[in-house]
């Protein structure tokens, strides 16, 4: 090998590296935000928010807003670990990324024509996941830089 291959092949190493404990750190923090929205959601219900959504009829149970939770979530972590391996400020991106997708998410909610208190509900929800998974993912990003 020449000292060129060498390097790529150390720099290769090293980004797998990250990438798994960008995975990792993801995956525990995906199970912290399911943890965090299911308590949360389980404490709205007995506080008598109904999760009533009346365009379908249908109430979200509590353990939907855990596996919507794990959902999203691995899709943040799938999200900084393609701008971990293809940014050069993955961090930053991967904010600027998340940041309007979140406020995407409150648009459901806003439109499904559910109580005040059901429409609060759904949208703190987001909120707690987002602030659960961005900072970690985002601190994990940096930590590679």
């Amino acid at each position: 090998m020449n000292s060129m291959n060498d390097t790529g092949a150390v720099a290769a190493a090293g980004r797998t590296n990250h990438t798994r404990g960008l995975i990792g750190t993801g995956l525990l923090a995906t199970l912290a935000a399911m943890a965090a929205t299911t308590v949360a959601a389980a404490l709205a219900r007995a506080g008598g928010v109904d999760f009533e959504v009346p365009d379908g009829g249908e109430t979200i149970p509590v353990p939907g807003f855990t596996v919507v939770t794990g959902f999203f979530s691995v899709v943040g972590v799938v999200i900084a670990a393609a701008l971990g391996r293809w940014s050069t400020r993955p961090a930053k991106r991967f904010v600027q990324t998340a940041l309007p997708l979140t406020a995407i998410s409150f648009v459901p909610p806003l439109l499904a024509g559910a109580t005040t208190a059901t429409t609060a509900a759904l949208i703190g929800l987001h909120v707690i996941a987002a602030t659960v998974m961005i900072p970690t993912l985002a601190r994990s990003l940096r930590r590679a830089g």
